[in-house]
């Protein structure tokens, strides 16, 4: 049923049978935002961006899995995220443009690689770890997420991701952990060991795969966020053939959906 702001949710199956939840909103080519690290559909961010899309485009948000309303079969894979993203672009009608944030990036780089149902893809600050701005995380980096979750120590991986794979300061997450939300980012905890597996061994720049994208793409990065996050998108965009990368004035790692819309507007309008 549409709601008030015409949104339609449904739910696409993907090859082992999950469930994955989705909401699009709007008339148009498909576009599907992909959610980086601790993102649900309907997150303040990409809600703001389907909305101000939809006149033009039919935008897909969805929970990715573990997430929201979506299903989780185990075990895992990033092979099992790729065919969930293949599953929601079957539904918005078998090809779409696909904008991926922060570690979402590296979910729509993997899944573009092997998709050509992904017809364009916008990227914001895919957190590579690239030089010494940033240092490399161990191999195992995953399997110690997932090994304190098992134990029911959520806080301490969501605290080890943060400060370790986000380069976020200790001190600020010290002070999230005081904060009423913090419920809310420890229950999405089970997922951090995923997005480290969708990110690779350490973090570290897969410019194979990279070169091996074929499809036009856009790199962002915010005129605020830290040097680390720079370089990651400039790494990025000197890897994949042709890309484009622009910096947005004002902007930080938590972005506004202002200043993301026009760029992905005048990037997916491009038909060419």
């Amino acid at each position: 049923m549409p709601g008030a702001a015409g949104r339609l949710s449904g739910k696409a199956i993907s090859a082992d049978g999950t469930a994955i939840a989705f909401d699009s909103y709007g008339e148009g080519p498909a576009v599907v935002l992909v959610h980086g690290a601790f993102g649900v559909r309907g997150h303040v961010t990409l809600a703001g961006v389907a909305a101000a899309l939809a006149p033009w485009f039919t935008v897909y948000d969805y929970d990715r899995r573990g997430r929201g309303d979506s299903g989780d079969t185990r075990p895992y894979a990033v092979e099992r995220e790729i065919e969930d993203l293949a599953a929601v672009i079957e539904a918005a009608g078998g090809s779409a443009m696909v904008f991926g944030g922060s570690s979402g990036a590296a979910l729509a780089i993997e899944a573009a690689v092997r998709n050509p149902a992904i017809t364009r893809l916008a990227l914001w600050e895919p957190p590579y770890h690239v030089d010494d701005s940033a240092p490399p995380l161990p191999d195992d980096f995953a399997a110690r997420l997932e090994a304190l979750v098992r134990a029911g120590r959520r806080g301490e991986a969501v605290e080890r991701f943060m400060v370790e794979a986000a380069e976020a300061p200790p001190e600020a997450v010290a002070a999230m952990r005081a904060q009423p939300s913090w419920a809310q980012v420890e229950a999405l905890a089970h997922t951090l060991a995923y997005e480290a597996a969708v990110l690779g061994p350490g973090n570290a720049l897969p410019a194979g795969r990279l070169a091996a994208v074929r499809q036009p793409t856009l790199v962002l990065n915010g005129e605020d966020s830290p040097r680390w996050m720079a370089n990651a998108g400039l790494a990025v965009a000197a890897a994949v053939p042709g890309a484009v990368r622009r910096v947005l004035e004002g902007q930080a790692h938590n972005v506004a959906p202002q200043a993301l819309v026009p760029e992905l507007l005048e990037f997916f309008a491009t038909t060419a």
